[in-house]
């Protein structure tokens, strides 16, 4: 097959000045290199498309292809990851990964929880916080957890994420509204373990791929997986397989939220457990990083014995026989 390839290659945008933070999900060009290799050993002929904007260009010049290899996380709004999904359905072009619909909605943390309560699935409390005077009328037991409602890789996570008191509920969600420009979701604090679930497939066919239990080092900015821990991942986290009667609890409620969810061939789901060790739902990223190295999707999958060739192989399999090809 042709396969087109979406992504957000990090060094563009900084070269257009964009700061580090603000393109602290894009790829690096091993990443892409990686997953043209192994595509390229599956016997697939690849062409790099890009970011949306270059999408548009090749579309409108009458490129099309067989199928695309989408990870691009794209730059605003609470529909960014959404909208290279969005295009290829108006094209009628297939493609990996989710549809523009839950794309949307598993951004926005907030409303992926709403859904997730609905199925009937542990989640933190939360409140949805606005305004500085919605900051006010939060009504939650402390210790609580703020962060941007629509952002990954640890954006906007830092130690004072985790909040004790009202004055500094405030203070953190003033400082998060001003420097993120969108709501901050506000969370019940749980002082359990924290696990991310691999996932592979799709309908009855998804499985997991493998859990990991992710500890904080001493050198590590302490209570939260926070942009700066997740940066030096290699320094100050460890992770470690777990195999116990939790861990097997956590992969049960992450299989239930990819099927409530209609996630589609490939992602990860974070839990963290609660006080009497419940596994909860935190968030759901259905394009899950896949640096070789570095991303935890690919971390998981080696930690459980699949090689980065085979996962990408399983990845466009799934979305085969989901697509009938």
């Amino acid at each position: 097959m042709n396969i087109g390839m979406t992504y957000d290659l990090r060094a563009d945008y900084l070269a257009a000045g964009y700061g580090e933070e603000e393109t602290a999900e894009f790829d690096r060009p091993d990443t892409i290199a990686a997953i043209e290799g192994a595509l390229q050993a599956l016997g697939h002929q690849t062409d790099r498309i890009g970011n949306v904007d270059s999408l548009v260009k090749r579309l409108a010049a009458g490129h099309r292809w067989d199928l695309v290899f989408n990870i691009a996380e794209g730059l605003y709004g609470f529909g960014r990851e959404a909208v290279v999904p969005a295009l290829l359905d108006a094209y009628r072009i297939p493609y990996t990964f989710s549809d523009p619909l839950m794309m949307a909605v598993t951004l926005h943390k907030a409303t992926a929880k709403r859904l997730v309560r609905d199925l009937g699935i542990a989640t933190p409390d939360f409140a949805l916080v606005r305004s500085p005077a919605e900051a006010a009328a939060v009504n939650l037991p402390y210790p609580l957890f703020a962060k941007p409602v629509a952002e990954g890789t640890g954006k906007g996570v830092t130690p004072v994420s985790k909040i004790a008191a009202p004055a500094q509920l405030q203070t953190v969600c003033a400082d998060l509204l001003a420097s993120y420009r969108q709501p901050v979701l506000v969370e019940t604090f749980l002082p359990g373990r924290e696990f991310t679930v691999g996932i592979v497939g799709n309908g009855d066919q998804a499985r997991s791929i493998g859990i990991i239990e992710v500890i904080l080092l001493e050198n590590s900015e302490a209570d939260v997986y926070s942009y700066h821990n997740k940066e030096i991942c290699e320094e100050v986290v460890e992770y470690r397989v777990a195999d116990d009667p939790e861990a097997h609890e956590a992969v049960r409620v992450a299989l239930e939220v990819w099927h409530g969810l209609d996630c589609r061939d490939a992602g990860r789901v974070d839990l963290r457990s609660d006080g009497h060790g419940r596994p909860n739902f935190i968030e759901i990223n259905p394009i899950a990083g896949l640096h070789p190295e570095h991303s935890d999707l690919c971390i998981i999958a080696d930690k459980h014995g699949m090689g980065y060739q085979q996962l990408i192989s399983e990845i466009v399999a799934s979305c085969l026989a989901r697509l009938g090809m």
